[in-house]
C-alpha cells in the first residue's frame, strides 16, 4: 500500500469510527470524549424564535435562554454527539437535539423515546 493510499485509509477508518454508535437497548451508548467540530463552534449555536418556542415546549422547559441551556448540555461530558449528514445530534439527559451542521442552527430538541 503507498503512503498517499494508506492515509486515505486511515482518514476513511477514523470518520468510520467516530459515526459508530451504539443503540442497543443492552449496550451503554458510547460516548465520544473526543473534541468535534460542534464543540469547537458551539459559540455559534443560535435558533429562531419558533425554534425557540417549540425547543420550550417540546422538552417542558422553563427557561429564557435556550441557546445558553443547549450550549450546557453539549458541553456536557455525558453528551453523546453524532453526525449523521447535514445535522448533528446530541444525545444528552434523555434529550435529543438536532442542530444544522452547517448554519450551526438549533432546529428541534425532543425527549428521547422510551
Amino acid at each position: 500500500m503507498h503512503q498517499k493510499e494508506a492515509k486515505t485509509f486511515w482518514q476513511a477508518m477514523e470518520q468510520l469510527y467516530c459515526s459508530i454508535r451504539f443503540q442497543d437497548k443492552g449496550m451503554e451508548n458510547y460516548k465520544m470524549n473526543t473534541e468535534n467540530e460542534l464543540l469547537k463552534n458551539s459559540d455559534k449555536l443560535h435558533t429562531t424564535e419558533l425554534g425557540v418556542e417549540r425547543i420550550k415546549r417540546n422538552l417542558s422547559l422553563d427557561t429564557d435562554d435556550v441557546v445558553d441551556w443547549c450550549q450546557t448540555k453539549i458541553k456536557s461530558a455525558d453528551a453523546v454527539i453524532t453526525r449523521n449528514g447535514k445535522n448533528w445530534y446530541v444525545n444528552v439527559e434523555k434529550c435529543i437535539l438536532t442542530i444544522n451542521a452547517y448554519s450551526y442552527t438549533i432546529i428541534t430538541a425532543h425527549k428521547e423515546k422510551k
